[in-house]
């Protein structure tokens, strides 16, 4: 089984977003050296936790500190861009690091306020047809454009340098766009937990297979799970007690609050909080999954096996950088069979 990580930069506590930067490029060199397959950087907008808002700047950052690790966006929100803009970046980015670059593209709403400040036609405040952005996108890539599209009888020749295509996504759409196009396709199971085995089930039972430059011949699916490790399980539970508490704010509306130390976010949480455990045969993955090196590995290899996949990719929001490079170290050692 290969592991990923998807990073968000998160911003530790009396941090700069500097700092964050840094500490993603000193990540993806760990992940490099530890056996990871690959390292997306997210795209958000208008939060104070991470720093990560524009992957494909911190794609070519990391390019340049690493040699071997696939580099990617974990999304693209394709639905406030031009597709070929999209396309033009990331085949530039192949140029620069030619067969390490990933495109995932998906779509969000990042509120009213940043979702406004993103569109360039303010007119039109209606949400682009993210069917007709996906598609154009492929197009781009594969220079598939039908005859009588006036981007096939006047042909724009930059796009010659193919990143792999991804869709992300939580939720039936994107399943449904992955299956319908044949491309490959992440699902984020820390958002929509009961929504897994189902959306999945449904990606693989409507691909298309295609043999386009830039798609699949066959199904290809990946899981991202929320995951902290660490020596102790209890040790485990207190690196996660930031994460409750970022999830309990976003669930008020609250994207100005900044990432809590362990400490700090115990005591706003009022106790250590609970692991949550996987059980098995369900293919639904716990919102976050915290523990031991053991812990993990059971639960990580048990959603593997229950829904047939052969890549995880992680996302994490731990507060302590060093607890954070140690929880990739502990995950590397348990499931990849390789340490630094």
């Amino acid at each position: 089984m290969k592991l990923s990580i998807v990073d968000i930069s998160p911003i530790p506590p009396g941090e700069t977003r500097h700092d964050a930067f840094h500490h993603s490029i000193e990540l993806a060199q760990h992940a490099e050296r530890l056996g990871y397959h690959r390292i997306w950087f997210a795209e958000h907008h208008g939060g104070a936790i991470g720093a990560g808002r524009a992957p494909e700047v911190l794609i070519a950052a990391v390019g340049a500190h690493t040699s071997t690790i696939r580099l990617g966006s974990g999304s693209v929100l394709l639905n406030h861009y031009s597709p070929f803009k999209v396309a033009e970046l990331f085949c530039t980015l192949n140029e620069l690091y030619p067969g390490r670059i990933d495109l995932g593209a998906g779509r969000a709403t990042t509120g009213p306020v940043t979702d406004f400040a993103l569109q360039q036609e303010r007119s039109k405040r209606e949400q682009p047809d993210s069917n007709e952005q996906l598609a154009e996108l492929v197009a781009w890539l594969e220079n598939s454009f039908p005859n009588e599209h006036p981007f096939a009888t006047h042909p724009i020749p930059t796009i010659d340098s193919r990143p792999e295509l991804y869709v992300l996504g939580s939720s039936p759409w994107s399943a449904s766009a992955a299956a319908q196009l044949g491309l490959r396709y992440v699902f984020a199971g820390f958002i929509n937990q009961s929504g897994t085995p189902g959306i999945l089930a449904s990606y693989h039972n409507h691909f298309t297979s295609s043999h386009g430059e830039c798609r699949a011949e066959k199904p290809q699916a990946i899981l991202s799970v929320h995951v902290v490790c660490a020596e102790t399980a209890d040790e485990a539970r207190r690196q996660l007690a930031p994460v409750y508490m970022v999830y309990r704010n976003l669930a008020q509306g609250n994207l100005t609050d900044p990432l809590l130390s362990p400490d700090e976010a115990i005591a706003a949480w009022g106790e250590l909080p609970a692991l949550e455990t996987y059980t098995p045969g369900t293919g639904i993955p716990p919102k976050f999954i915290g523990g031991t090196p053991e812990q993990v590995k059971e639960q990580i290899e048990g959603l593997a096996h229950d829904l047939s996949l052969e890549e995880i990719i992680i996302q994490d929001l731990v507060a302590d950088h060093e607890a954070r490079l140690r929880s990739y170290e502990l995950m590397a050692e348990s499931l990849l069979k390789k340490s630094s």
